[in-house]
């Protein structure tokens, strides 16, 4: 007879900082799993807020709840948490989010099944406004367009064995953005196995305000570029909003270049646009007409905020790069 898999103790960590307004929501869901952890290990980061208060109040009515506190920031916090667990499996999330009621079971299914060492998860946009709705189809990707083999799993939904974080080092401290995908490399080259779990999903509000979301791109530009991370994504970018303007100039100058000029423009236009629409019109079935409108219009302006966000992020983070 085959032998029995011994239970494996799960972790489900979270590192959190002035998080009051929300922090009981990612609680609740986390109490909620069809899958429970053995334990739930929350590590706060020099919150200024009720955060503690809220979490000392959940742990003093569930004992699978244990308070922590250390690190400066995600990825010295999340390291706190994961020294503070005793899990061999650590399931990771972060905080502002709802985990789905199935997302432990799903994240933590190819951990025990003995075929992954780090696992994804997926992330759904759950909009309150037209721009939220609007920002989440431009945005984030429908799970169907992901490629399970290059997928790297983000931190607010993965999950892991200790022996990996072990053996990469864990988070690096140094980075503040981009330290889940600098940890999903290391693994990578340390040779261990990745999965794609679809259905470990974890909800999410997209930004509430142009700016909320012009800062959130900038800051993951420079988290790229204090992590070496797509050098020629970023470059790529640089040279095709470089050669716009020189085509731009040259049509204000010479109107015998305008049309020819304006073509590649809408030809360009209409290509990097096309998935952002193809999301968004299924999801605006219930709007009026200028709501949808709006919506449409609203498109090719978050991409170009998002770009101009990245391009002014990333050099700044280059600058800032440990050695």
């Amino acid at each position: 007879m085959p032998k029995k898999r011994m239970h494996q103790t799960i972790s489900l960590i979270c590192t959190v900082r002035d998080e009051a307004d929300n922090i009981a929501t990612l609680l609740e869901s986390m109490l909620a799993q069809t899958r429970l952890p053995d334990e739930i290990i929350i590590n706060d980061c020099l919150s200024r807020d009720e955060t503690p208060l809220i979490v000392r109040d959940y742990a003093a009515r569930h004992p699978r709840i244990h308070l922590v506190f250390g690190g400066h920031n995600i990825p010295s916090g999340r390291n706190s948490a994961i020294r503070a667990a005793r899990g061999t499996l650590i399931a990771c999330t972060d905080a502002g989010l709802t985990l789905d009621t199935g997302w432990l079971a799903a994240i933590i299914a190819p951990l025990e099944a003995g075929t992954a060492d780090l696992v994804g998860g997926f992330f759904r946009p759950v909009s309150q406004t037209l721009f939220e709705l609007t920002l989440g189809a431009v945005n984030y990707r429908d799970v169907t367009e992901v490629d399970p083999v290059t997928f790297l799993p983000f931190g607010k939904s993965m999950a892991f064995r200790r022996e990996l974080w072990e053996r990469v080092g864990g988070f690096p401290e140094q980075l503040s953005h981009c330290e889940d995908l600098v940890f999903d490399l290391a693994a990578e080259a340390a040779g261990f196995r990745r999965a794609f779990a679809p259905d470990a999903l974890v909800l999410f509000r997209p930004r509430p305000s142009w700016r909320a979301f012009a800062r959130q791109y900038y800051l993951y530009a420079r988290g790229d570029g204090a992590a070496r991370l797509w050098t020629r994504r970023h470059l790529a970018r640089y040279t095709a909003y470089s050669a716009l303007v020189a085509l731009l100039t040259l049509a204000t100058r010479y109107r015998q270049l305008r049309l020819p000029v304006a073509v590649p423009l809408v030809i360009g236009t209409a290509g990097y646009t096309f998935a952002p629409y193809r999301r968004l019109w299924p999801r605006l079935g219930r709007h009026p007409i200028h709501q949808r409108l709006i919506a449409l219009a609203f498109v090719p302006l978050i991409r170009l905020v998002g770009d101009l966000a990245k391009m002014a992020g990333y050099p700044v983070g280059r600058l800032r790069a440990p050695r």
